[in-house]
């Protein structure tokens, strides 16, 4: 049975969904209720190893993205405008946000919630908290990352006194003179691509001298990794999940699966140059290696029962 456990839980062996019907786990006849224990559990552990490992990191570029998803029903009976979900509600579209470092391939944060402001500054707090000092920003056209970052990174511009009549103007939050921020905007006619629109919001002067390109590809790519191994969040699918909650779950344990336990093959390390062909030429690497947080590839066992030390 634990065998049976893993693999039932493993992202990397199907699109898994612990609310899909009995029938679709076959020969092990789990119950619905037992996946649910084990995704709790799972997700408190990925939840325990995402908040010990991910601290401190010297990122210089992060890339925002938020994918389309819904919960119970594709539209809330309280939906507003534009058939989004109200921040208070948990049904209805409940997009997945994601923060993404592409230099190591490594997840920094998932947040699922609807596509407000208050959900764009849960992930850019969150983020904030993982890095070393004001890395550069990228995303695509939407305007609520502007106001989360200026949120997370400002300073305070206070106006003098000018001896005339009236209250003198009230502080005003500016950009932290090192945030870099750029966006980048598809426009689409009947489904094609006609036009890239380049943005920078601010930081043009630092960015130019980074040398980065404002550019979304590598977490658009994530963007499909992460659809193929949940199945909440294939298209056209009957194991939608029907609560937040367990969503929000299941995108702390891939999270957590992807950064330690799954090589990715952009971070391989070459090792031989031999034509031999039972000579290995490759060492895998997982993003958390590549970032330095750990010094080798999980399994999946060693991702459901690490243990950290708490700090003193």
């Amino acid at each position: 049975m634990r065998n049976s456990r893993e693999n039932l839980l493993c992202p990397r062996c199907c699109a898994w969904s612990p609310e899909k019907p009995m029938g679709n786990y076959g020969e092990t006849s789990v119950k619905e209720e037992t996946l649910l224990n084990w995704l709790d559990r799972a997700a408190e552990k990925a939840k325990e190893i995402n908040t010990a490992l991910l601290k401190n990191l010297p990122v210089t570029e992060v890339q925002l993205d938020e994918m389309w998803s819904y919960v119970k029903r594709k539209v809330s009976q309280s939906a507003v405008n534009e058939n989004e979900s109200p921040q208070d509600v948990e049904d209805g579209r409940q997009w997945v946000w994601v923060s993404y470092a592409p230099e190591f391939r490594l997840i920094l944060a998932i947040v699922v919630g609807p596509r407000t402001f208050e959900t764009a500054l849960t992930l850019i707090q969150m983020t904030a908290g993982m890095v070393l000092g004001v890395p550069c920003f990228f995303s695509d056209g939407f305007s609520c990352y502007y106001r989360a970052l200026i949120e997370c990174y400002h300073e305070i511009k206070i106006f003098p006194r000018t001896g005339k009549r009236g209250r003198p103007k009230d502080p005003v939050k500016e950009p932290h003179p090192q945030l870099v921020y750029g966006q980048i905007v598809k426009e689409k006619e009947k489904g094609k691509l006609i036009k890239i629109t380049y943005r920078i919001r601010c930081g043009a002067e630092r960015l130019k001298k980074t040398g980065l390109k404002i550019g979304t590809s590598l977490l658009e790519r994530l963007n499909l990794t992460i659809r193929h191994a949940l199945s909440p969040l294939t298209r056209k699918t009957l194991g939608f999940s029907k609560k937040r909650a367990n969503l929000r779950k299941q995108t702390t344990l891939f999270q957590a699966f992807y950064n330690v336990a799954r090589p990715h093959m952009s971070l391989r390390e070459k090792i031989n140059n031999t034509d031999d062909l039972f000579v290995q030429k490759w060492v895998e690497r997982t993003p958390g290696m590549a970032a330095g947080i750990t010094d080798h590839v999980w399994t999946f066992r060693e991702l459901l029962t690490a243990k950290f030390c708490n700090d003193p």
